[in-house]
């Protein structure tokens, strides 16, 4: 495989546009029509789906996870042998709650290393894998214990969530002595919160079809949201705990909600990703559960 092609390939996939990667690697966009034609007939299948932004196929995702391993193989290399001034790019999928909390212990590690560059992607921990099935990251924080193909898994621990919300907030809607779940007002990270959809369970005896939501997409300002009394949520005890002290929040009940992680990471002999996984497991183990 001609290793521009593959080059061409990740720009086409990471910019969403052959217009996109043409920029970014400083070539005309027939050049990366070209290159990726080329690709196509000598895997004899379709990589690239054209539509906007383009998408790769399935064929297509095998091959970007391999070039992808292959990028950091080489960028190692290249720094090993000082033939360059290379960058080793470690991708990352996270969650937002862990970014917010035990996970900036991974920086200060990554700042010592002198060629390492760190990018982070954010999704909920139940959808990282499809990040790490695409090729798109090295590594996921993912709740999914089974293991991708291709990658190997590490327990992490267990963040502990509780259902928290403002004093005032909780006492609006006290009624009897009792919570009015159904109308207390209620809080979303996006739409794919699976976490936050388990709110009603063993609270009401059905899933409410109307309530008020409000959907606040950063861990830090949800908490917040939480803080300001725009609704109640399940919020980590590392975030909440120091508002629990303080008054400034208050447990709605006793439940806990426990939610293992697991750090998923390709199966390759690399010196950094191995260091990676090092930092990434050390700073699980001081935080969580």
């Amino acid at each position: 495989m001609n290793q521009n092609h593959l080059t061409t390939l990740l720009a086409v996939l990471d910019e969403g546009s052959f217009e996109g990667a043409a920029e970014a690697l400083h070539i005309t966009p027939s050049a990366v029509s070209q290159r990726i034609k080329a690709l196509e007939s000598d895997m004899g299948r379709v990589l690239i789906r054209r539509t906007s932004p383009v998408a790769a196929t399935d064929a297509g995702e095998i091959l970007a996870q391999a070039a992808r391993r292959m990028a950091l193989l080489q960028a190692e290399t290249d720094v090993a042998l000082e033939r360059s001034i290379a960058r080793v790019p470690l991708s990352v999928a996270i969650n937002a709650d862990s970014l917010a909390t035990w996970f900036p212990d991974v920086f200060a590690d990554v700042a010592t290393w002198k060629h390492a560059t760190l990018q982070v992607r954010i999704e909920d921990e139940a959808h990282s894998l499809s990040l790490l099935r695409r090729g798109d990251c090295l590594g996921a924080v993912t709740t999914e214990a089974n293991p991708v193909s291709g990658c190997d898994v590490r327990e992490l621990g267990i963040m502990r969530y509780r259902a928290v919300a403002a004093p005032r907030l909780r006492d609006d809607y006290l009624k009897g002595g009792a919570i009015d779940w159904a109308e207390m007002p209620v809080l979303r990270y996006g739409p794919h919160d699976a976490l936050q959809d388990m709110d009603w369970h063993g609270r009401l005896p059905e899933r409410p079809r109307e309530r008020r939501i409000s959907q606040i997409p950063s861990s830090e300002a949800f908490l917040e949201a939480v803080r300001a009394g725009l609704g109640w949520a399940f919020v980590a005890d590392l975030q909440s705990q120091p508002l629990l002290d303080s008054g400034e929040l208050v447990l709605l009940d006793d439940a806990v909600v426990d939610v293992p992680l697991y750090w998923q990471h390709w199966r390759l002999q690399s010196s950094m990703l191995g260091s990676l996984t090092t930092s990434v497991v050390a700073a699980a183990n001081e935080h969580l559960l």
